[in-house]
């Protein structure tokens, strides 16, 4: 279904080129970053404090990948193994609390598949990025007239009734079909495998698939809704 979007600050960066070859990373368990969906964070420990104040003062890009299974949100160690793939973001917003946290969003821009790491004294991690296979995230909205809209919005009311959601299905129907599928896939309440699966989808049909079929598969199963809401 095709909509017309606004020109967002992502359109910067129209080819590769415009990426860069490293990039600082955030490992966070259980989240992921998609292109041109907002992804807030509430920035606290000291060495991603030092991430983000460099990140500010330099091109403003983060890469966000998820660790490798692991107990804590963001592992303490520089060393433990991450996820090959994940996706960079701009810093397109940041504020500084009175204690010292920064809250922050990402806006993401392209996936990156991890190809080595660069060794450095800072406290966090930076690593090589290799774009080349998510080339087409750099162009909005692509693949999305490949999405069968009518069955995921069915799919997305059945879920939401059976789980006792309500949602604003006005700014649903309104919303980019892009924005929209990369949102949910965000804010999805799955765990980090199917996090990743959403992320590594090859375009918007197959994330749309996903997201129906994990959708279904909750629908199948035993359980109450929260009565919480979507919007």
């Amino acid at each position: 279904m095709k909509r017309d979007v606004p020109v967002g600050i992502t359109e910067r960066y129209r080819t590769l080129s415009d990426l860069p070859a490293t990039i600082p990373v955030f490992p966070l368990q259980g989240c992921i970053l998609l292109p041109r969906s907002n992804l807030p964070l509430n920035v606290f420990e000291p060495r991603y404090l030092s991430m983000v104040e460099d990140a500010i003062a330099g091109n403003r890009l983060i890469g966000i990948v998820q660790p490798l299974p692991a107990e804590e949100e963001s592992p303490p160690a520089k060393g433990f193994p991450l996820r090959a793939t994940g996706c960079v973001g701009r810093l397109s917003a940041f504020s500084e609390t009175d204690d010292g946290r920064l809250l922050i969003t990402l806006t993401g821009v392209c996936r990156f598949d991890i190809v080595g790491e660069t060794q450095t004294s800072k406290p966090y991690r930076i690593c090589d990025a290799s774009y080349r296979p998510y080339e087409t995230d750099l162009i909005r909205g692509y693949g999305q007239d490949a999405v069968d809209w009518p069955k995921f919005v069915d799919v997305l009311r059945a879920y939401l009734d059976a789980r006792k959601l309500t949602a604003d299905w006005e700014s649903i129907q309104r919303s980019p079909t892009e924005l929209l599928i990369n949102t949910l896939s965000m804010i999805s309440p799955y765990g980090p495998e199917e996090k990743q699966a959403l992320l590594e989808a090859a375009d918007l049909k197959a994330r749309a698939e996903v997201l129906m079929a994990l959708a279904e598969m909750e629908i199948a199963a035993p359980g109450s809704g929260t009565g919480t809401s979507l919007h």
